[in-house]
């Protein structure tokens, strides 16, 4: 009796040697394709994040007035109380008209190689600044930016205290620059996935990690690794089997309309997929509402194989736990408007 009580130990214990073998190897493969989001705000080079101007561009993003109708803000389009995003497959901007494509996630960005699902803006500065001018969104220019916040105190000050090195301050280009600040420091730390990357086992559950294998098996983290599971390269939508025009617009060429390369036509950056669970509708047309859905045709129009309904729904419930921390943002008060603060535009034309 003795005997088989201590086979049947050893046969317990060679089992529990064996899944953690198995689980250190996980974790060693995935260490080696991706990265933790970290804690604390990442370093940008040529922007400080002073306290002063992560405050300052706190209150840009929420600010309407840079758009000449006074109704639009960054939050508009990505909203920190969704996803980042609007939650629409293009957004709604000035005269109410649609934009080309889906409002990308602000959460996590600031780990983006650059920035828009085509790569022209090169950083989050950039980036600010293009929304602010289009006419399909804020509909409003430099100029016109400038006068707004000039024409309030608070915002003389607040640039002066943010920017002190500098004798003229209130510029476009600082206007970006705070913005930018502040949007590097809406991270999502603590996922699940980042938990079980740094060594708690228990953070993700069986399904889950087979279906992190299955994401790396498959070839998936080919073009979705990193800090952010993708954010850093081009690649062409529909690399094995292009989808119908109601996910893949023929209008929309993607990187070619920036680079005018032959190679780069419908060429996309391959999107970050942290959050992804609170980011639908997806892809760069808001065409596919459902999680699963987006999975699957991935698989067939990226890497050439027809997941079937257990890959699916395993790769599914692995894309969940990459959801972290989504930050606590108070949504600021904004100085009140004077005298010399330009007037609204109606956004469907004439004069209010």
């Amino acid at each position: 009796m003795k005997s088989k009580i201590n086979l049947l130990s050893v046969a317990i214990c060679l089992s529990m040697a064996s899944s953690v073998a198995m689980a250190d190897a996980l974790r060693d493969r995935a260490v080696g394709m991706f990265e933790a989001i970290p804690t604390e705000a990442p370093v940008i080079e040529g922007n400080v994040l002073t306290p002063e101007k992560v405050e300052l561009g706190a209150m840009l993003f929420f600010e309407p007035r840079l758009s000449s109708s006074h109704l639009i803000s960054c939050n508009t389009c990505h909203n920190v109380g969704f996803g980042g995003d609007d939650y629409l497959p293009v957004s709604i901007g000035h005269g109410w008209q649609k934009g080309p494509r889906n409002a990308p996630t602000v959460f996590n960005a600031v780990f983006n190689a650059a920035q828009f699902w085509d790569g022209r803006a090169a950083d989050l500065a950039e980036q600010a600044k293009g929304p602010v001018q289009a006419g399909v969104e804020m509909s409003s220019t430099p100029a016109r930016v400038v006068d707004t916040l000039n024409s309030m105190p608070e915002y003389i000050d607040r640039f002066k205290a943010s920017f002190p090195e500098q004798a003229d301050p209130v510029t476009f280009d600082n206007m970006a620059v705070a913005i930018e600040a502040f949007e590097a420091t809406l991270i999502t730390p603590n996922s699940p996935f980042d938990l079980w990357l740094n060594g708690e086992d228990d953070a993700l559950n069986a399904e889950q990690k087979e279906g992190l294998a299955l994401f790396m098996d498959k070839g998936c983290a080919a073009c979705h690794s990193g800090v952010n599971f993708g954010g850093q390269g081009y690649f062409p939508f529909g690399l094995i089997t292009r989808p119908g025009a109601d996910i893949l617009p023929e209008g929309d060429r993607g990187r070619f309309e920036v680079t005018q390369t032959a190679t780069d036509d419908y060429v996309f950056r391959a999107a970050p997929l942290r959050n992804i669970e609170l980011t639908a509708p997806y892809f760069h047309s808001g065409a596919v509402w459902d999680l699963e859905e987006a999975v699957a045709v991935m698989g067939v129009a990226q890497l050439g194989t027809e997941l079937n309904d257990t890959e699916v729904k395993k790769i599914t419930a692995f894309l969940r736990t990459l959801t972290g921390d989504v930050p606590d943002v108070m949504y600021p008060k904004l100085p009140v408007s004077t005298k010399t603060t330009p007037r609204p535009v109606d956004m469907v034309g004439g004069d209010y």
